[in-house]
């Protein structure tokens, strides 16, 4: 004999909460507040925030490169918002332990794909700057911000970066040159 069994409609109310819930997990915004860098995490491709277009001008994922196997990486990113931040998720490895380092950049207008601008600005949370600290492992990670308020929508510049040691001041990590255009 076959032994019938009958929905429950308690289950399906369940399942259609789970559901409701993971969704609505998933849908915050974990950008950083430029007000309260805390009050989030760095943020990944799967946001729902709209990112600037995914041409190359107008995010870069930035290369730094230091000597034996010293490496970093800046997800220089801005939001198609009005606020015009541009976030700098940088990660670093194969650098000294338990150290403090500063993200610089220098930018030319000089359109011509060769950086030879030296006035390196400190980046770091806004106009504070901000270190990244190594682990034990020679490893760090900073959530960076810039605001980019005072040019227009449209300036495109040359732009190469430098992690510094803080204690010495001696360039340890450099990067290619890159061209970025600010967008809205």
């Amino acid at each position: 004999m076959k032994t019938l069994c009958r929905p429950n409609p308690k289950s399906g109310f369940i399942k259609s909460l789970v559901v409701a819930f993971l969704l609505s997990a998933c849908s915050g915004n974990s950008l950083i507040n430029p007000t309260n860098p805390n009050a989030g995490s760095s943020f990944s491709s799967s946001n729902a925030q709209a990112w600037g277009p995914e041409t190359p001008n107008f995010n870069l994922e930035v290369i730094l490169q230091g000597e034996n196997k010293a490496f970093g990486h800046v997800k220089f990113r801005q939001p198609n918002d009005d606020n015009k931040i541009i976030y700098l998720d940088t990660w670093v490895r194969d650098l000294e332990p338990n150290t403090s380092y500063i993200l610089q950049r220098a930018v030319d207008t000089n359109l011509d794909g060769h950086c030879t601008s030296t006035a390196w600005l400190t980046l770091g949370m806004g106009l504070q700057p901000q270190a990244i600290i190594t682990d034990d492992n020679g490893t760090g990670t900073a959530v960076l911000f810039r605001n980019v308020a005072a040019f227009p929508v449209g300036t495109t510049f040359d732009i190469h970066f430098q992690i510094l040691k803080m204690e010495t001041g001696s360039v340890v990590l450099t990067s290619d040159c890159y061209q970025f255009t600010i967008s809205q």
